[in-house]
């Protein structure tokens, strides 16, 4: 079966926009994350959580988009697909992390200088795979799964949780899926309560623990859509967006919760945000009604910009970063300016990296493809 045979369904307008708005909101998380001493006190608490977000409606927006399908495609043609959809920007993400690295030499990287050019251009081409390096060849020194871009890391466990949709859950019945849903959401909330951080922030690195916690953020949210895209009946409700949207963003910017002695209430709350919240606000959004235009065409604009914001953004933070971490003592009120620019600057490169870059490659691999 070729790809030029399988069109494209309606998306819902609204979903596109909601992850516009999450993806601008891990942005500001990124900024204002080297702000803070830890977990207890970043500006932007759980803007991590936009990550279970996106998964969530990952697997929602699989299930509508594929479901139906598999009588007239193969699991080569469902993977070549989804290469086609995603794999575009995460070679164009680490080409800029990779300009960029050795600019980024700072007391915070201390020994970017000394890594040689082979070393990295090596994690540069590990990168375009989203295999994790391992920790040997961790050339900025954070641990991270790709040095050059760390928001690889939920891109590899997108691919994973794709990889087992099409070779065998997809095959799940209701019932099935839902004890794997349950199941996954018990880990989730277990692993949310008992960490010692009380949260579910991590996965960005190769060890069993982040790997476990990789995992277990993945697989909920992905497979929840996925339930979700097959039990819910969209209705018809005004004003999805809006509440939607402001939902989403007093989720994310909520401050921390419970403080450092009671770490376990923050566990709880992101539980319940990822498992119940969550799950709501997809279900609001499919069934929201587009007003005028205007909504309509923020809502293009929004989802059209999420996923190259999210592949893009994290080059320029470490720039951010690198500037903060040579200015001991920064405040907020100091950092807002270059905090902004970098917002706008990452806005822009992925609105450029959508027109010239993503969508004329896309075209050109359904062809090659095909």
């Amino acid at each position: 079966m070729n790809n030029s045979n399988l069109s494209a369904k309606p998306h819902y307008p609204i979903l596109d926009g909601l992850r516009g708005i999450a993806a601008i909101i891990v942005v500001t998380f990124h900024l204002t994350e080297p702000l803070g001493t830890g977990h207890l006190d970043i500006l932007v608490n759980h803007g991590y959580l936009a990550v279970d977000f996106f998964f969530l409606l990952s697997g929602f927006v699989i299930g509508y988009a594929y479901d139906d399908r598999w009588q007239k495609m193969t699991i080569g043609t469902f993977m070549k697909r989804r290469i086609e959809r995603l794999q575009p920007m995460v070679i164009l993400g680490m080409s800029l992390g990779a300009i960029g690295f050795y600019f980024t030499d700072s007391t915070i990287w201390p020994l970017i200088h000394t890594i040689p050019l082979w070393k990295m251009m090596l994690v540069m081409l590990i990168g375009y795979t989203l295999l994790p390096v391992p920790l040997s060849l961790d050339i900025r020194g954070w641990g991270e799964m790709h040095p050059l871009n760390s928001v690889g890391w939920s891109l590899f466990f997108e691919y994973m949780a794709n990889f087992l949709y099409a070779i065998g859950i997809r095959k799940f019945s209701k019932t099935a899926l839902g004890i794997l849903v349950l199941i996954a959401a018990i880990a989730l909330a277990h692993l949310a309560i008992t960490n010692p951080n009380g949260d579910v922030s991590g996965g960005w690195t190769l060890t069993p623990e982040q790997i476990y916690m990789g995992i277990t953020r993945t697989m909920y949210p992905f497979f929840a859509g996925l339930l979700l895209s097959r039990i819910a009946k969209p209705t018809r409700i005004k004003y999805a967006f809006l509440w939607c949207s402001l939902m989403i963003a007093l989720i994310l910017y909520m401050p921390r919760i419970g403080g450092s002695e009671h770490v376990w209430m923050n566990g709880l709350y992101e539980s319940i945000c990822i498992i119940i919240v969550f799950p709501l606000i997809v279900y609001l959004g499919a069934s929201g009604v587009i007003h005028t235009q205007t909504e309509r065409r923020i809502c293009k604009f929004l989802g059209d910009i999420s996923y190259p914001l999210y592949l893009v953004h994290f080059p320029l933070v470490y720039f951010y970063i690198a500037w903060i971490s040579n200015h001991k003592g920064v405040t907020i009120l100091q950092a807002w300016p270059y905090g902004l620019l970098t917002l706008v600057g990452s806005i822009i490169l992925a609105y450029a990296s959508l027109k010239w870059y993503d969508e004329p490659v896309r075209k050109w691999l359904r062809k090659k493809l095909g």
